[in-house]
């Protein structure tokens, strides 16, 4: 009701007689204490200082329930009550009032009940003693002083917050005194949460929660929240929210996730997150039969010489300009990923056919065709594609990755820089690859291969020159079988690397041995040098252990780089045989011609010996451009003062076609098919090949 004369009579009060009910109200209103007037168990009077202890003005009273503002009323030390009862002689009491300022405020009094049946009573109360205001402000600086932001509800209204839930929240304590702390802090997405929060902790007696709230600015906050019950002498008042910021630990989770199912390097899925996305390509194809999904496997045609001849860093600038050309080329439904070293996927969604597949592949193809730029060069990497559409057989995400896997071996086996579409026939082929690498890798370990030689010749005399030296694959059976069909899947796998270390370290110990034994021979050894082993950053290191361990003349050793392995990345190829000349040993550009490389290749290059391509060497007794070409590289190699080698003699008119060149040098199977050690010892001794012409 508002601030209107109240007939006290009513009230039982024994005033004068002759005070009215305005005097009487003036005389309450001037005591210096709160004074409340109760009836049926409301509240409907309270003076001037109960009001402004309340935080009302004038006029804005109305009645109101004993416990919304006396909580926890209870006569002395008694247990709580609601309804109290007493004689008129007034029972002590302490409670607890929500002031102006939102804090609770503890008052003890007199509770005098002047008529029991109709619940009329005067309540006279001041703040707690002297006992109680220290404890007061004890608890409340303990309150202040948490790291956690604290809100004390009762009715739903804010009667208490820290200085932490201002910071946390940006609402002052006078702000947020009195206001519904649902409306004030609770997204509406969250309402729901914040009704069973209350259930929860009615029932159990707390709750704790991993949420969100809202802060005055509108921005989430991500909050630990407790709540739990308000309790007043033992009676549930309220409740009591503390909040903690977790938003620092949910972004570092959030990192933690992303990085577990990404690749750090390129910002890519990884094959975890790539193999659930393709699960649910896959499980929405049985939904959607009118469309279905595909993949796209990449690998990298010549990511591994890259890495090893301008180091690792280089390798990994490749690998994050590969993803960005992926993102680039993919629609926006598509996704790719990176599944380990230089190998890519690509999920390719919502197709109809496999033409679309093919399109896709191809704009994929033609950006890992353009150069790369890596530290200043232009890069050639160029990738293989396997392409496999889904079906009734990819039951699991693994069955389809496995066949796009081999459409992309196929492509690698077709010479790169394309892609293949999956057919069944491939799984056999693949599958046979397979077997081979197995069996080099059995090879290797059980160390079943060996080191022959082929004689090199000099055509005008018949004169031994050297060896070419070659791996053989001698058979648990005892028979030898040659190496070379073995040897691209070597140099697939990297084990090119230790086959040609360990080729180096024998070459180099036969070398020593065979000048103890017939140091009159002046024989030169040649070594093969793979593209992978070429550009391996340790190869001229383990050149060089080599040479230390076994002391051989250096310049007796000859070691063949194949042509396009130079002319692949010139610039990094004179860098490397620079560092192999300082160690004295000799070079040899290995099937020139084959890749149609600039004749300027060699002027450039430290380059002693030019070995011919077999096809120049077939091209000798014939006419035409290719002759032409063949006496142009033979009398370009004699002006750049190099000699030259003929390779792959076969026939009688062949040699004699090369000694009319003026070819110095000549191996092949008309001259000599390789041999083991010791028939190459024998040779040696020998000295000449008798069959050469006018010798």
């Amino acid at each position: 009701m508002g601030n209107t004369s109240i007939p006290m009579e009513t009230m039982g009060l024994n005033l004068p007689e002759n005070s009215d009910s305005t005097l009487q109200q003036e005389i309450l209103d001037a005591l210096p204490v709160l004074v409340f007037l109760e009836r049926a168990g409301n509240i409907v009077f309270a003076n001037v200082e109960a009001r402004q202890m309340l935080g009302l003005a004038d006029g804005e009273w109305v009645e109101r329930p004993v416990e919304d503002v006396l909580w926890g009323l209870f006569p002395g030390t008694a247990e709580p009550q609601t309804l109290l009862t007493g004689t008129k002689r007034g029972s002590p009491f302490h409670a607890t009032l929500p002031s102006k300022s939102g804090r609770l405020l503890p008052v003890e009094g007199t509770y005098c009940l002047l008529n029991a049946e109709l619940r009329e009573a005067v309540i006279v109360a001041h703040p707690g003693g002297r006992e109680q205001a220290p404890k007061s402000r004890l608890i409340e600086d303990v309150l202040a002083s948490l790291p956690e932001a604290v809100a004390i509800v009762h009715d739903n209204h804010v009667l208490y917050t820290n200085p932490v839930f201002t910071r946390m929240f940006g609402y002052t304590a006078d702000e947020a005194s009195g206001e519904n702390l649902r409306e004030l802090i609770v997204p509406e997405t969250r309402q729901n949460e914040y009704a069973l929060l209350e259930r929860t902790v009615d029932q159990y007696g707390r709750a704790t929660i991993e949420t969100v709230r809202v802060n005055k600015d509108g921005e989430l906050v991500d909050v630990a929240m407790l709540a739990g019950p308000l309790l007043v002498d033992g009676a549930k008042v309220g409740y009591v929210f503390t909040y903690r910021d977790i938003g620092d630990r949910k972004q570092t989770e959030a990192k933690l996730q992303h990085d577990a199912m990404h690749d750090v390097l390129t910002e890519l899925p990884n094959r975890a997150l790539f193999l659930d996305r393709l699960t649910l390509a896959l499980s929405r194809r049985l939904r959607r039969r009118d469309q279905t999904c595909g993949v796209l496997f990449l690998d990298l045609d010549h990511f591994k010489e890259i890495n090893d001849s301008m180091g690792h860093a280089a390798g990994d600038v490749l690998l994050k300009a590969v993803s960005e050309r992926l993102r680039t080329a993919l629609r926006p439904q598509d996704s790719a990923a990176r599944l380990g070293g230089d190998e890519f996927g690509v999920l390719v969604e919502s197709i109809l056919t496999v033409s679309d597949l093919d399109t896709v592949a191809t704009r994929v193809l033609s950006e890992m065709q353009r150069p790369f730029e890596i530290f200043g060069n232009q890069i050639q990497a160029g990738a293989s594609i396997g392409v496999a559409m889904a079906g009734p057989d990819h039951t699991a995400p693994e069955l389809l990755i496995r066949d796009a896997d081999f459409a992309m071996y196929t492509a690698k086996q077709a010479g790169g820089g394309r892609y293949e579409i999956f057919d069944k026939q491939m799984e056999g082929h693949v599958t046979t690859q397979q077997e081979r690498e197995r069996e080099l890798r059995s090879v290797v370990e059980r160390r079943e291969f060996e080191v022959w030689y082929q004689p090199i010749y000099r055509l005008q005399t018949g004169k031994l020159e050297g060896f070419e030296s070659l791996l053989r694959w001698r058979r648990a059976d005892g028979s030898v079988d040659s190496f070379s069909e073995l040897l691209p899947v070597a140099e697939d796998t990297g084990l090119s690397i230790s086959l040609g270390r360990e080729t180096v370290e024998t070459v180099c110990r036969q070398l020593r041995k065979w000048t103890e034994e017939l140091p009159q021979a002046d024989l030169t050894l040649t070594i093969n040098v793979s593209h992978r082993q070429f550009y391996h950053p340790d190869m001229v290191a383990q050149l060089m252990m080599a040479l230390a361990a076994t002391g051989v003349d250096p310049t007796h050793l000859l070691f063949e780089v194949p042509e396009a392995t130079l002319n692949e990345n010139p610039d990094a190829a004179v860098a490397i045989l620079q560092r192999m000349v300082d160690c004295n040993v000799r070079i040899a550009v290995d099937n020139f011609g084959s890749n149609l490389a600039p004749l300027n290749l060699l002027s450039r290059l430290p380059i002693d010996v030019v070995k011919l391509d077999p096809r120049l060497t077939v091209a000798a007794t014939s006419t035409g451009r290719q002759l032409a070409v063949l006496e142009s590289v033979i009398h370009l190699g004699h002006t750049l003062g190099m000699q030259v080698i003929g390779q792959g003699i076969e026939t009688p008119a062949q040699l004699d076609a090369m000694c009319r060149m003026g070819c110095e040098l000549g191996q092949g199977h008309l001259l000599s098919y390789a041999v083991d050690p010791v028939r190459a010892l024998h040779l040696a001794g020998v000295g000449y090949w008798t069959k050469i012409p006018g010798a």
